[in-house]
């Protein structure tokens, strides 16, 4: 007997890609702080049911990205200065481990392709562009970190830019930068020269200063 196929929104492709989509635009900062969000809208959107809107709500909601109230209400997070503060120092642990095992790895091609990212970042400074800010200033810490060769730890890496995407975006209007991040210079000047103790610092310093800033 043939079956009428599944509406295109029901499959699990729609919901994988309205997840995508809308995870990536949260760790981006294109999001604020304390943005409210319907399924009827998130559906609207992305040209999907309920069903897939719902469903990559749950799994935002389960990865810190989305908070959702008793009542139903959906926003991005506000955290507090001690989540703030937390997800800090789990930065500082957790990506100060990887790019020390990176550096045996930190051939001159990974180290020519994070100056090059760098000199974007420099672009969206100069254009004010926080979402491009954002988005180049984590590829250059994973361009990095894929280097460890240390997937279950950069998955936890990324979990924490996820739920620090709105807040970095705040972060970003207070600094008003005029240039590259300071540390990324240190980070590849430490790179070039081998020097674990020089990179550990220079990661450590790069992922928790404005942070802490932000927390003040």
């Amino acid at each position: 007997m043939n079956y009428p196929p599944r509406p295109v929104e029901a499959t699990p492709l729609a919901h994988d890609r309205v997840y995508r989509h809308l995870r990536s635009r949260i760790m981006h900062g294109d999001l604020p702080p304390g943005q409210s969000l319907t399924l009827r809208g998130i559906g609207r959107e992305y040209e999907v049911s309920m069903t897939p809107a719902r469903e990559a709500v749950r799994r935002l909601v389960a990865e810190g990205a989305l908070t959702m109230s008793s009542s139903g209400r959906i926003t991005t997070p506000e955290l507090s200065n001690e989540r703030i503060e937390e997800l800090a120092a789990l930065r500082a642990l957790i990506e100060v481990e990887l790019a020390s095992r990176a550096l045996p790895r930190a051939h001159m091609a990974l180290i020519d392709r994070l100056q090059a990212i760098n000199g974007t970042i420099a672009e969206a400074v100069t254009h004010r562009d926080a979402v491009r800010y954002i988005r180049t200033n984590l590829e250059f810490h994973r361009t990095l970190y894929l280097r460890a060769q240390a997937p279950a730890m950069l998955a936890m890496a990324e979990t924490v830019w996820l739920q620090m995407g709105p807040t970095m975006r705040a972060l970003y209007g207070r600094l008003r930068r005029t240039e590259p991040p300071q540390f990324h210079r240190l980070i590849i000047a430490a790179l070039k020269a081998g020097d674990e103790p020089g990179l550990r610092l220079a990661v450590r310093s790069d992922v928790t200063q404005g942070l802490r800033m932000l927390a003040s």
